[in-house]
């Protein structure tokens, strides 16, 4: 009898191995993440130095993230981590582009990133994690780019709804000498005209340059900052426009009167927040933390959700095809989940994501922007940032 059960099992295996061959392989759906460092001043605080996978483990929690589902749809992901500085990030795309890699994320300033979506042109759809210029989205914009990062726009304009809403209009706006600086005061401009606040005086603080983190850095300013904003017009809050990141942290118990700080310091709008717990965002952060051993930045949740997006595509389509990935993408069928309350969404005009804004703190998220008081008649995440009507951005009609 023993004989005859070993029989039969050796007869189900061998009925069992040409089913096994027969079983197709997973369809691979590659990505890059592709990261431009441009050296330049250390931060501050070093508390905020760059970790060097910044960027990159937000890509491989989006893997896993994709992969949970792909494993059961026959789909496979990947994501090439590639760093690069400006000199070198033109070839560095042009081996990827070579490669086939048709979804490409990117982390690098406005004029970088502007450069490598047109090299990019209709071989491949960009991912924009990183760039905040208003002008990608508007008369610099292009169609094979998708904005994850949100736009200076959406950020002044969810800080000026929380403004509003604590009925302090009147604003004291400094801004830095950069160029990135000046942009960022542009939106505050804006923002405050379109919901009715009012910028009483305004104050450049002039990067001179030196150091920043000295023993004696702090004294320094601990004697500049009170002088430098004394005799500021009647205000209610302090904007500030740092994106150098020179002055603006220095400015919090140090000014003149007494008021609150926000911008670039005190109450910051961003995309995420290592703090962030609502609408399952405590798993997330978690998940995230067990795999970097640190807490996560904007960058990494930009890049996260940039790579979800396509894992959301190829579930919804059961495809793994990158033309029909692009086109479900920029279809109204599409949305994401990404832990802030709702779907996010692609805009058709600009191709920028909607998505809430977080108004935070150093250890805690204040508000979450639209506040309920701002409505629209599409989406009330279009109150965020340059809406339909006052797009300068013209794609072509066939892409």
């Amino acid at each position: 009898m023993l004989k005859g059960i070993i029989g039969l099992l050796a007869g189900a295996a061998a009925l069992a191995q040409p089913a096994a061959a027969q079983s197709p392989d997973p369809v691979l759906i590659r990505a890059a993440v592709l990261r431009v460092d441009d050296p330049g001043l250390p931060p501050i605080s070093r508390l905020d130095l760059p970790p060097a996978d910044l960027g990159f483990a937000g890509a491989r929690l989006a893997i896993e993230d994709n992969d949970t589902t792909g494993r059961f749809m026959g789909q496979d992901f990947e994501a090439e981590e590639v760093t690069a500085t400006p000199d070198t990030a033109e070839a560095e795309l042009a081996r990827l582009l070579d490669d086939g890699i048709e979804f490409v994320v990117l982390l690098a300033d406005d004029a970088t990133t502007l450069a490598l979506a047109d090299q990019a042109g209709d071989r491949a759809m960009v991912f924009n994690a990183m760039a905040r210029g208003d002008n990608l989205r508007g008369a610099d914009c292009r169609f094979n780019t998708i904005h994850v990062a949100p736009s200076r726009a959406m950020l002044a304009d969810g800080l000026a709804q929380f403004l509003m809403w604590k009925n302090w209009p009147r604003w004291f706006l400094i801004h830095g000498s950069h160029p990135q600086d000046q942009a960022m005061a542009d939106a505050y401009r804006t923002a405050a005209a379109k919901f009715g606040a009012r910028i009483v005086e305004e104050r450049e603080f002039e990067d001179t340059g030196g150091a920043r983190r000295t023993d004696s850095g702090h004294v320094q300013v601990q004697a500049q900052m009170p002088v430098f904003t004394q005799r500021a017009a009647e205000h209610d809050i302090v904007i500030t426009a740092d994106e150098a990141d020179v002055f603006a942290a220095h400015l919090p118990y140090l000014t003149w009167d007494p008021r609150p700080v926000a911008g670039s310091a005190g109450l910051v709008p961003r995309s995420w927040h290592p703090a962030m717990e609502a609408w399952g965002g405590t798993q997330f952060q978690n998940r995230f933390e067990r795999l970097a051993a640190r807490p996560i930045r904007e960058a990494d949740y930009q890049t996260w959700l940039s790579l979800r997006i396509v894992g959301e595509a190829a579930t919804r389509t059961n495809s793994g095809d990158p033309e029909t990935l692009k086109a479900f993408i920029l279809s109204d069928d599409f949305d994401v989940a990404g832990f802030k309350g709702q779907a996010l969404t692609v805009r058709d005009w600009d191709h920028q994501v909607r998505q809430p804004i977080l108004l935070t703190t150093g250890v805690l998220t204040t508000s979450v922007s639209p506040q309920d008081q701002y409505l629209h008649q599409t989406s009330q995440l279009d109150t965020l940032g340059i809406d339909r009507p006052e797009t300068q951005c013209q794609f072509p009609e066939t892409p």
